[in-house]
């Protein structure tokens, strides 16, 4: 019979951590599970400010006064990136749903050019928001 020795063992660490180096489809994966839980907080918000609009005008000025302060809009920016980019990253899935670019170069470059579009969109739709005054 053998024995244990007393005490705690070490664990070993996840062999994933020591196999896997990083790399961009990793983060656009990553990305993509946070952006789709950001959209569920933002169908939340839509939510209240459904139900704010329908409380009448006191609660609806108090609510569009909290999306329109400065976190507020911090929340509504990171939540027209998460749109874009999850609109970017489901068309990335369906070109591989089709068995195509699954080449490392190809999948990191439709990646990147992924999140380039999310970042480009949301600042296109800010920037017209600025300046027809939808941000006052």
């Amino acid at each position: 019979m053998t024995e244990a020795s007393p005490g705690v063992r070490e664990r070993p660490l996840s062999p994933h951590l020591q196999v896997w180096r990083w790399h961009v489809t990793m983060l656009g994966s990553i990305l993509h599970r946070a952006c789709l839980v950001g959209l569920y907080v933002g169908a939340l918000i839509l939510a209240g400010w459904a139900v704010a609009l329908a409380s009448g005008e006191q609660a609806y000025l108090a609510y569009a006064g909290l999306l329109g302060s400065l976190p507020g809009k911090l929340v509504l920016l990171g939540l027209t990136f998460a749109l874009f980019f999850t609109i970017a990253s489901n068309v990335r899935h369906m070109l591989w749903d089709t068995g195509r670019a699954f080449t490392p170069k190809v999948a990191d470059m439709i990646t990147i050019a992924s999140i380039v579009f999310a970042v480009v969109a949301t600042a296109v739709v800010w920037l017209i928001a600025g300046q027809t005054g939808g941000l006052s």
